[in-house]
C-alpha cells in the first residue's frame, strides 16, 4: 500500500521510517531538503508538493508544526485538497487546535475526504522506536481502516470521539505532562537545596505513588544535565498556548497550566525555549541557586 507523508521534522522523520519498516511504500514532502534525502535513501519517493503526494496516494500523513502549518499544507495553494481523489483520507498527526482540526475537515468534506486528527504523544525516543500513543478524532469507519498504518508507528491508537477529540485528548495529554515536569523539578530543587542527593530522592520514590512515565523520563535528564531536546520548549508553550485559547472558548479556568506556561516563557526569554522541556528544572534552579545534578 501506497501512503503519503508531508512533514519529516523531530516526530515525522522517525515515523516515515517505521512506516517503512512495516513494509508500506511511502511519497514524502518536506521543506528540509536534507529530511526528504534521508527518507528517501530508507526507501521512499519524494515529490515537491503536498499536491503531488495527493495525487499519487489515498492516505496522507501529516506531520506538521501547527495549526497555519496544517491549514496551509491541507487547504492551501499545491496543498492536499487540490491533489487528493473523492474517497481519500488525511491523517493529521500533528498537535493543532481542535476547532482547526474542524474547520480543516469541514472544508475536505466538501471534496469527498475524510479527516482524522490523530495527535500523538511520547516525543522522539517513542517515534523512534515505534511505541507513540496516539489520540485520535473522526468516524469509526475511518478509523479503523487506518488503524493497521498508525499502530506501524505505535504502541497505543484509539478512539477518543469524533473529529477535533485527538486534540483535545492531546491537550490533556500536554496538561498533565507540563505539570508532572512541574512537580518533578519543584521536587528535586527541593532535595539538592536541602543537601539531600537528588538520585537518592528520585530511586526512593519512583516506585511509589509519586512515581511515573515523566518521573522515569525527564528526572534522569535533568539530573544528568543532559537537555537535548526529545520535545523542545518552544513546542509544548504552542500545545499550551492552543491548551488555553481553548479553555477559555469552553470557559474551563486553567490555574495551574497558566502558571507552567508562564515558567516556560520565563525560559523562552533567556534563549532555553529550543532545550528539551526537561530544562523547565532550570527555571526553580535559578530561583533556587542550586542545581540538580547526580
Amino acid at each position: 500500500m501506497k501512503i503519503g507523508f508531508v512533514g519529516l521534522g523531530i516526530m515525522g522523520k522517525p515515523m516515515a521510517k517505521n512506516l517503512l519498516k512495516a513494509g508500506y511504500e511511502l511519497v514524502v514532502c518536506d521543506v528540509v531538503k536534507a529530511a526528504v534525502d534521508e527518507v528517501v535513501a530508507a526507501g521512499a519517493q519524494a515529490v515537491a508538493t503536498p499536491k503531488e503526494v495527493a495525487e499519487q496516494t489515498n492516505v496522507i500523513i501529516t506531520m506538521l508544526p501547527n495549526s497555519p502549518h496544517v491549514k496551509q499544507v491541507v487547504l492551501g495553494e499545491n496543498g492536499i485538497i487540490e491533489g487528493a481523489k473523492p474517497g481519500a483520507t488525511v491523517v493529521d498527526m500533528s498537535s493543532i487546535a481542535p476547532l482547526v482540526s474542524r474547520e480543516v475537515a469541514a472544508k475536505l468534506a466538501e471534496k469527498g475526504i475524510e479527516l482524522l486528527d490523530a495527535p500523538v504523544s511520547g516525543g522522539e525516543p517513542k517515534a523512534i522506536d515505534g511505541t507513540l500513543s496516539v489520540m485520535v478524532g473522526g468516524k469509526k469507519e475511518v478509523f479503523d481502516a487506518c488503524y493497521p498504518i498508525m499502530k506501524a508507528m505505535a504502541g497505543s491508537v484509539v478512539l477518543t470521539g469524533d473529529v477535533g477529540a485527538g486534540n483535545v485528548t492531546k491537550l490533556a495529554n500536554q496538561i498533565i505532562v507540563a505539570i508532572n515536569i512541574a512537580a518533578v523539578s519543584e521536587a528535586l530543587v527541593l532535595a539538592a537545596k536541602a543537601g539531600v542527593e537528588p538520585e537518592l530522592v528520585y530511586n526512593a520514590i519512583r516506585g511509589g505513588l509519586a512515581g511515573s512515565t515523566v518521573l522515569d523520563a525527564k528526572a534522569p535528564m535533568m539530573m544528568d544535565r543532559n537537555f537535548n531536546p526529545g520535545f523542545r520548549i518552544n513546542l509544548h508553550i504552542k500545545d499550551l498556548n492552543n491548551v488555553l485559547e481553548t479553555s477559555h472558548e469552553v470557559g474551563v479556568p486553567l490555574p495551574l497550566t497558566a502558571a507552567v506556561m508562564e515558567m516556560m516563557q520565563a525560559l523562552k526569554v533567556d534563549g532555553k525555549d529550543v532545550q528539551d522541556h526537561s530544562a523547565l528544572v532550570q527555571y526553580y534552579e535559578k530561583m533556587a541557586k542550586v542545581e540538580v545534578k547526580r
